[in-house]
């Protein structure tokens, strides 16, 4: 299978999908929390009982209590202003644990809460959320026309998730372009997590996707086949991978770090511990990596550790920018909470959260990629007007037909393109972008991009030169 590399925009929405991930850099085994002295006992909670008990009293209504329980323990996280640390009921922890293992069903994206806002940090490689074109930093304003902002990540995830099959609407907001609605059909999201091809000139292009419990293996196995094939130079590509498992990041490092030098250092109140690469299988052709916008928390961890230990080239864009560790820790009903444990900085004790790190060759995406995708349900005709007409014309002048003026208007040339696209394609030639035809569109621009990558081209061209010195 034929990896896609950053599938930015273009929507299959024939492909739809499944559950959005909560892959978090988590440290460690999960811990189970138990109670030390009785509870009640403790005077720093004498407040909370109080309100708990008037509460239970005197409203005028017979009060939830698991409701008013979570959302009190939602209160302490939200008042730590930290987006990493989160409150998981039961049904929330099991999907959480779902997304690091083999599979589950979904849409296939992982999200955060910003200001208020969900926000995608990155689809899963090949996920119908990827194919159907959600990108880094797209904003869900509301999920089955139901508005969710304010809502946390946690909660959020709960109405995304489905049974395989099933839709979601999910209304986008990307830049200042006005919202776009997005019906995507749940699918299983299996967790495969590693993507190797040849690309030419003995060179391997190896995509990690996320950072998962089988990463590793994947990889190895990965790395050994594209031996028997040849392999000289390897690009690596973390591109829109949000990140997982702390262990899996150190144990791919050390891939490619000297025995003896940092991987990373784990700042915790006050106290630095530094991770050293230590004896094994070792990668030993040169390689670049290439990162984006969307490389998160454990691909930074492996940017940082080969950019500084290993004098790897990175290629891309800035990435982008989770330097916190966090700890899931079990509750005895099946819940769990995740907490922000430490601050991870990279191999010269640099701090990248919210910065990133910034790519030695700066590549970016060709203005087509971010074209905000097409609704297949709305008719664009001649003598419309509207943005969704413009980003249908930039799409089709992208794969090479002849649109006319570029702007929002569905004028007589762009019905001309629009006709001869449909003739080539054996469609209906009804000169109205709708239906089919936007499917079709969005995919052979999804292909253009897959095709045409202008990253992988320079990191192939930066190994190139690091194999022939």
């Amino acid at each position: 299978m034929k990896p896609f590399v950053f599938l930015i925009l273009i929507f299959a929405l024939i492909i739809a999908t499944a559950a959005v991930t909560m892959l978090s850099l988590t440290l460690g085994k999960d811990k189970v929390i138990g109670g030390d002295a009785p509870q009640s006992e403790r005077a720093e909670f004498s407040k909370l009982y109080v309100a708990y008990d008037k509460l239970k009293e005197e409203y005028y209504k017979d009060i939830d209590q698991d409701a008013i329980v979570n959302g009190a323990i939602n209160g302490m996280i939200d008042a730590l202003d930290d987006p990493y640390t989160d409150y998981m009921n039961k049904e929330e922890a099991s999907q959480f644990n779902e997304s690091i293992s083999s599979s589950f069903q979904g849409i296939g994206a992982e999200i955060q809460e910003r200001d208020g806002v969900i926000t995608v940090v990155s689809p899963i490689k090949n996920s119908p959320a990827e194919k159907a074109g959600l990108l880094p930093n797209d904003k869900i304003m509301a999920v089955d026309g139901k508005e969710i902002k304010g809502f946390t990540a946690s909660e959020a995830v709960l109405l995304i998730r489905g049974n395989k099959g099933t839709e979601v609407s999910l209304t986008i907001k990307r830049g200042e372009n006005a919202t776009t609605d997005i019906t995507i059909v749940r699918d299983d999201i299996p967790i495969e997590t590693v993507y190797a091809e040849m690309v030419g000139d003995n060179v391997a292009h190896i995509i990690i996707s996320s950072f998962s419990t089988n990463t590793y293996d994947e990889l190895v196995k990965s790395i050994k086949e594209m031996d028997k094939q040849g392999m000289k130079a390897l690009v690596l590509d973390v591109r829109q991978n949000p990140g997982g498992l702390l262990n899996r990041a150190i144990d791919i490092s050390n891939l490619f770090v000297e025995d003896g030098k940092p991987i990373l250092q784990i700042e915790e109140k006050g106290n630095t511990d530094v991770t050293t690469a230590s004896p094994g299988t070792k990668v030993k052709v040169p390689v670049s990596l290439i990162i984006d916008g969307g490389s998160a928390s454990a691909s930074e961890i492996l940017a940082g550790a080969l950019s500084e230990s290993a004098n790897v080239p990175l290629v891309g864009l800035n990435s982008f920018g989770k330097g916190t560790v966090q700890q899931v820790n079990d509750l005895p009903d099946g819940s769990n909470i995740k907490i922000t444990t430490a601050k991870w900085l990279t191999p010269k004790g640099n701090w990248i959260h919210e910065k990133g790190i910034a790519p030695n060759y700066v590549v970016e995406y060709p203005s087509y990629a971010m074209l905000a995708p097409l609704d297949p349900s709305v008719i664009l005709k001649e003598n419309q007007s509207s943005e969704a007409v413009q980003n249908a014309k930039g799409m089709l002048e992208a794969i090479g037909y002849e649109v006319g003026e570029m702007n929002e208007n569905f004028d007589a040339p762009f019905a001309k393109a629009v006709k001869k696209f449909q003739t080539d394609n054996n469609i209906a030639t009804t000169g109205e972008l709708t239906g089919e035809t936007s499917f079709i569109l969005m995919d052979k621009l999804r292909q253009k991009i897959v095709k045409d990558d202008p990253q992988l081209e320079k990191a192939k061209e930066v190994v190139l030169k690091l194999l022939n010195k």
